[in-house]
């Protein structure tokens, strides 16, 4: 199913307080669409929805954790049924396998694995039974395509979202509901806030910094992936690579297969992707 025409269309946006969330909430309000918010900053998701409103667009805010279940369907039992779900909270995960502790590891795959499970068994069975389509965006990563080394965690997390997304899709097809997956690169968002890094070579402030500040002279803005997502919900696309990097893995997956590996790993990849960008 493609949906061409976005105004009045309900959509809901999980991780809106900040970042793509934010930018997705506006790209959809210029289109005229009716907002559903959810974050689990109130403050953040305020500025959000204040600076959505600006564009004439409908918008209510929930604070609802996407990694419980029960948030989430209590969530779905007071809002409309939607007509697109956007499961983009997320957050970081870095460090070498024999570091990771596990709670890292759930709390990285209860918010960005289950958060989108949860986020799909929340809203899918009402547009299901609605029987008028819709459109669900599942925003992964690069490194649900190809695997950096030292980010064994998260990685682990957005393969399984690409995955999920690509079995979703072909189920809900019939339904003329499409699924997209979103996988951006190095976005300047303030993702390395919420990142959980183990492991004393990627604990210190001062690591944390040079990240920051790489991300930040990225200079690649999050409503690039707003756009992104707006465009694939529209043309029903199904991976969607969002950055030069995203797309050169994408690319090299599909053209030659092992490339990535040849290469080194997706490390390599991804730092010749990001120097073509420059």
């Amino acid at each position: 199913m493609t949906m061409q025409e976005l105004r009045d269309r309900v959509v809901l946006v999980t991780g809106a307080a900040s970042g793509i969330g934010r930018q997705t909430a506006f790209a959809f309000a210029e289109e005229g669409a009716r907002l559903e918010l959810v974050d689990l900053d109130p403050r953040g998701l305020e500025i959000t929805a204040r600076l959505a409103s600006a564009f004439g667009a409908k918008v209510s805010t929930h604070v609802a954790d996407v990694s419980e279940a029960a948030s989430m369907e209590a969530l779905a039992a007071r809002t409309p049924c939607v007509d697109v779900l956007v499961n983009n909270a997320g957050i970081g995960a870095a460090g070498a396998f024999l570091d990771a502790s596990l709670e890292t590891w759930r709390r990285t795959l209860d918010v960005n694995l289950m958060g989108v499970v949860h986020g799909c068994r929340a809203f899918v069975p009402a547009m299901v039974a609605r029987r008028a389509g819709g459109h669900v965006v599942n925003v992964a990563s690069v490194a649900g395509l190809a695997a950096p080394r030292a980010m064994s965690v998260y990685a682990a997390s957005k393969h399984a979202v690409v995955g999920l997304s690509e079995s979703l899709r072909a189920e809900l097809a019939p339904h003329r509901i499409g699924v997209s997956c979103i996988c951006p690169g190095v976005i300047d968002t303030p993702i390395v806030e919420k990142t959980r890094f183990d492991g004393e070579s990627l604990g210190s402030a001062v690591v944390r910094d040079r990240i920051e500040r790489f991300y930040r002279w990225r200079r690649y803005p999050p409503r690039k992936v707003a756009d992104a997502i707006v465009r694939a919900v529209r043309r029903d696309a199904g991976i969607v690579p969002v950055s030069p990097e995203s797309w050169a893995i994408w690319i090299a997956q599909r053209v030659a297969p092992g490339l990535v590996a040849r290469l080194g790993d997706a490390e390599q990849v991804f730092a010749r992707g990001v120097e073509a960008a420059r």
